[in-house]
């Protein structure tokens, strides 16, 4: 592949990144006085297994909630449940595959049976594919389509209902910046997370009209992070998964974390994530070029060789159970080879 090259793109995006900055920054921790307001809480944190979902899953149990781990990998999700445990939290183990509605509603039952409500319901669950579009599987952007998407729709679903009985509760989508910012490679992934936006702004005027002040829906946008959900993605490149600056997965666990507290509409996860969603609202064809540049530039003239296979979006492996995917590591250790000429 030879697309145009454009030396100077990534330090225009980078321009278009930095506004954000320029209108001010925000708190991603929770203070002393608000973290007791999580405690005794439940949460349902689906995706608990590692990445995000483990990440926000250790947070809220140290704040001493209530956390319900659902995954497809019951032993990873002991294993967090020990740790929470031993956080000061309070964990169940549900497994369950989000792209079956019955597993999602078996989630819900489980844990009102268990705790008596669901405070709040955190759909964090996806899975991803790189390379062109036309020489991915169809079975694999079907099963993009069935966990990203479906299963947002599944959980969201009896969130709502329960909280509807209940008459409070915040439901918070893991979204992406692709939400915003469609990323060549990853079309049907990008495409996912544009709906799961979407789905959230018009639930959120259902809400409205029905007169629901207590219930909340917040999207949270992050930039690429470093978690194993790039050793997960499908991979039909022929190069090892990477993107340019990716964010600290800890980091963007404090905003899904502090977003359940403070709900809001659209929560871009951090400066960039900020950056390129209000660079795409003002120039949308300019940022949505650079970025295709960018990954064009990271994915196949800087990375690796990797094979090529669907790895965990179909089946669970046994690889990648921690909040940190080692990505960044990598990317320098192929950064100084290509640097040394091997």
């Amino acid at each position: 592949m030879h697309p145009t090259r454009a030396p100077a793109a990534s330090r225009l995006l980078f321009a278009f990144i930095l506004l954000p900055l320029l209108l001010g920054g925000c708190a991603t921790t929770l203070s002393q006085s608000e973290a007791q307001a999580v405690a005794g809480k439940t949460y349902v944190i689906t995706g608990a297994s590692s990445g995000f979902g483990r990440g926000v899953a250790l947070k809220l149990a140290a704040m001493r909630a209530n956390v319900v781990l659902a995954a497809r990998r019951t032993e990873v999700l002991d294993e967090v449940a020990a740790q929470a445990r031993a956080a000061g939290g309070n964990p169940l183990v549900v497994t369950t595959d989000v792209a079956r509605p019955e597993d999602v509603q078996r989630l819900a039952t489980a844990t009102v049976e268990r705790f008596g409500r669901i405070d709040v319901w955190i759909n964090n669950a996806g899975v991803g594919a790189i390379g062109e579009f036309e020489k991915i599987p169809l079975e694999d952007h079907a099963r993009i389509v069935d966990v990203n998407l479906k299963g947002v729709i599944y959980g969201s679903h009896v969130a709502l209902r329960q909280f509807r009985q209940q008459g409070q509760g915040v439901l918070v989508n893991i979204g992406s910046v692709e939400s915003e910012v469609p990323l060549a490679y990853q079309a049907t992934y990008a495409s996912t997370k544009a709906a799961v936006l979407s789905l959230g702004r018009a639930l959120r005027e259902e809400l409205r009209l029905s007169g629901q002040q207590h219930i909340a829906i917040a999207t949270v946008l992050p930039w690429a992070a470093d978690t194993p959900f790039f050793e997960h993605a499908a991979n039909y490149s022929g190069h090892a998964p990477r993107m340019a600056w990716m964010d600290d997965p800890d980091k963007v666990a404090d905003i899904i974390v502090r977003a359940t507290v403070y709900p809001r509409e659209e929560v871009p996860a951090g400066w960039k994530a900020r950056g390129a969603y209000w660079s795409h609202r003002i120039a949308p064809d300019i940022t949505e070029r650079l970025s295709a540049n960018i990954a064009h530039t990271e994915q196949f003239e800087k990375a690796g060789p990797a094979p090529n296979g669907s790895n965990a979006v179909h089946q669970p492996t046994p690889a990648g159970t921690g909040v940190d995917g080692g990505v960044r590591a990598r990317m320098e250790r192929e950064d100084a080879a290509r640097k040394a000429g091997q």
